[in-house]
């Protein structure tokens, strides 16, 4: 009995080095991207945390003479952090309309067939394929003719043209996913169809509206094009605000590298909240 376990040992030493030996330069992969993507976002607050002097004085990983003052520029300056109230206003509603629209579109999709129906939902995907500056002039004039220029409803609508099909492409492949026969069982039950809906159906694809809303919800947080044409004053976002930062003194780098710090935060809360909902729906094919 105890060669037997010795030999098994024996057999076991090698395959754990080779397996050893594998993950090794894996770790290495692994370190070195997270090392590249981790160094710009280091490199940004680091020039926050400057004064444009020693910015543009030379080299140095690291601020010799911290300074809270380019953040204290974005938080009292209204043309700074109204930037960051217009964004976060027609973030919000496109991502709901976004999601409300797509949701009974996706249900649809994955329930009924009907004439046209792939090539329906093709057509809608290749409104998403499309660039936004092939849109931007037709919007622009629209808007302008009808009083909607300058507006956070006006960019809302008009970021739903890229959102709303792939919206309805994810929710497609998890409504997809969620077996007929709890439609049937539900109406033999007696429940009314919207009691069904939303109290039994929208729960079981609960993880597929998170990662829906995640994605509209990143997609009008760094679009720029878009925002940038169809607002001047009062709904004119950050990213709009971050492209005109010349002065008669030139860019004022460290109060544009705190712009960008105080940008990345609101994706880090959004990404946080959905982490698991985006890891499931990569396991189901459609992240």
């Amino acid at each position: 009995m105890n060669s037997v376990t010795q030999s098994a040992a024996v057999a076991e030493q090698p395959r754990t080095a080779a397996h050893a030996s594998m993950l090794r330069p894996s770790a290495i992969m692994l370190a070195l991207y997270i090392f590249l993507l981790m160094l710009p976002i280091y490199w940004l607050i680091n020039m926050s945390l400057k004064s444009n002097d020693e910015i543009l004085s030379g080299f140095s990983l690291w601020p010799h003479a911290p300074t809270l003052a380019n953040y204290k520029v974005i938080l009292t300056d209204a043309s700074w952090y109204s930037g960051y109230i217009n964004t976060s206003i027609y973030v919000v509603l496109n991502t709901v309309i976004s999601v409300a629209v797509a949701i009974p579109a996706a249900y649809a999709f994955s329930r009924y067939r009907f004439l046209g129906d792939r090539h329906l939902f093709f057509w809608l995907l290749t409104n998403r394929m499309a660039p936004p500056a092939v849109f931007v002039l037709p919007f622009f004039q629209l808007y302008s003719s009808i009083g909607l220029f300058d507006t956070h409803i006006a960019v809302a609508l008009a970021h739903c043209l890229f959102n709303v099909p792939l919206a309805v492409w994810i929710l497609e492949g998890f409504m997809s996913g969620v077996p007929r026969e709890i439609d049937e069982t539900a109406a033999i039950d007696g429940h009314s169809w919207p009691r069904f809906f939303f109290r039994i159906f929208l729960p079981n694809v609960a993880s597929g509206i998170g990662v829906t809303a995640f994605f509209c919800f990143m997609f009008s947080w760094v679009e720029l094009l878009i925002a940038r044409t169809l607002t001047a004053v009062d709904a004119k976002p950050i990213s709009a605000t971050m492209t005109r930062t010349v002065s008669a003194s030139g860019l004022d780098w460290g109060v544009l590298a705190a712009a960008g710090v105080l940008t990345i935060i609101p994706g880090i809360i959004v990404i946080w909240f959905v982490r698991n909902y985006i890891a499931k729906g990569f396991a189901l094919g459609r992240v």
